[in-house]
């Protein structure tokens, strides 16, 4: 399989096409949605949620709620473009209207100084609009996509929220409970941490700051084997590290017992395997999360993600004019104080992404009906 996007922040609309998908894969738009939905949602999300309500289209290669195999096509437009329009347009721009949304005063932790140089700009929207985490609207609805094919598979995946700057949630919780996550306005599972994380989101607001956090995606279903040991390429762990590090503000991934296994020895991190006839090869304990030497195990895969807090600062930091060469403070473009929530919901459309594919380059098949056939044969 193989997911293309397309689209700018203001631009008219965000452009998925994947490839690859057999035929006979019931999509639900509404399941889409409702994913889009949740991506938008979560407290101390900004402006731009109330202006945008998000809804795919699905242009091609699905007929009657089914893929036909040819590459699908799926399309969110942006409803802000009609504010931007004159700037912004494929076509001739209005020049003036350019120069005013122009933005030079390049923000720290984004790509906006980087951008310029490389591409060689003089206005950072030009590589703003792309780098903005608006994109991963269109990787959600992809994701959902993904998703339901890991469905028919009976692979599930989940997840909820962490750490909100330093108010962390060190529960334990079951598989089956992190569906509760997505009915609380943090995506959080304790409901005394979740308020006190809403009130240092409230603090920091008010501070024209802004928060990051930690997420935890969990993975049911997926039989031993997807992945390999052969070539680094293919290594399970480094896929799905590599993918989820590609979500704009994440800045480390860990799977598992991760960083925690550089504190304690051997006998304490790696996982004893037992065998009995009615649940054949299993581990008693999960430090691996899920993955070992470059492949699933059948185990649960365990994922988190740390997230930066958001760069752009009501109150700026302290930058220099791209084309002035001036000390100033850094441009303020409308944004959110805290966006863990979206994260979430985002990590598991990537998962998802990088699951189907592994699923699907180790089965092939044309339609689902032989790719199911084939998982079901699979020890």
């Amino acid at each position: 399989m193989k997911l293309t996007t397309a689209g700018e922040s203001h631009g008219k609309a965000l452009v998925a096409i994947i490839e690859g998908l057999p035929a006979h894969l019931k999509i639900e738009v509404e399941a889409i949605n409702g994913a889009l939905a949740l991506r938008q949602s979560g407290f101390g999300r900004g402006g731009r949620q109330k202006i945008e309500k998000d809804q795919v289209e699905i242009l091609t290669g699905v007929r009657d709620c089914e893929t036909l195999g040819s590459p699908v096509t799926l399309c969110i437009y942006n409803k802000d473009f009609a504010n931007w329009e004159n700037c912004m347009s494929a076509g001739s721009c209005d020049k003036a209207a350019m120069a005013k949304k122009a933005l030079t005063k390049v923000r720290p932790g984004h790509a906006d100084l980087t951008g310029m140089q490389k591409f060689a700009q003089t206005d950072a929207r030009n590589v703003l609009e792309r780098a903005s985490a608006r994109e991963t609207a269109i990787r959600v609805a992809a994701g959902e996509v993904y998703r339901a094919y890991l469905a028919a598979l009976g692979v599930e995946i989940g997840g909820y929220v962490r750490e909100v700057c330093g108010v962390k949630d060190e529960g334990v919780y079951a598989f089956d409970e992190l569906k509760a996550a997505k009915t609380t306005e943090l995506g959080m599972l304790n409901p005394a941490i979740e308020a006190a994380a809403k009130e240092k989101i409230a603090r920091l607001k008010a501070a024209g700051d802004t928060a990051g956090g930690a997420v935890e995606i969990r993975v049911r279903g997926l039989k031993s084997g997807f992945g390999s040991v052969m070539t680094y390429g293919e290594k399970l762990d480094a896929r799905l590290a590599g993918a989820l590090m590609s979500i704009q503000a994440v800045k480390g991934v860990e799977i598992g017992a991760g960083f925690s296994v550089a504190c304690v020895c051997g006998s304490e991190v790696h996982d004893e395997i037992s065998y009995t006839r009615e649940k054949g090869f299993y581990r008693e304990t999960n430090r691996a999360g899920g993955i070992e030497g470059g492949m699933s195990n059948g185990e649960e895969l365990v994922l988190r993600l740390a997230m930066k807090p958001i760069p752009t600062l009501m109150h700026g930091l302290k930058t220099v004019d791209y084309l002035s060469k001036e000390s100033v403070v850094a441009a303020s473009e409308r944004s959110d104080v805290c966006a863990i929530f979206a994260l979430e919901i985002i990590a598991e459309a990537v998962v998802a992404e990088v699951l189907a594919n592994a699923v699907a380059q180790r089965l092939g098949g044309d339609t689902m009906a032989e790719v199911t056939s084939r998982y079901a044969l699979l020890p």
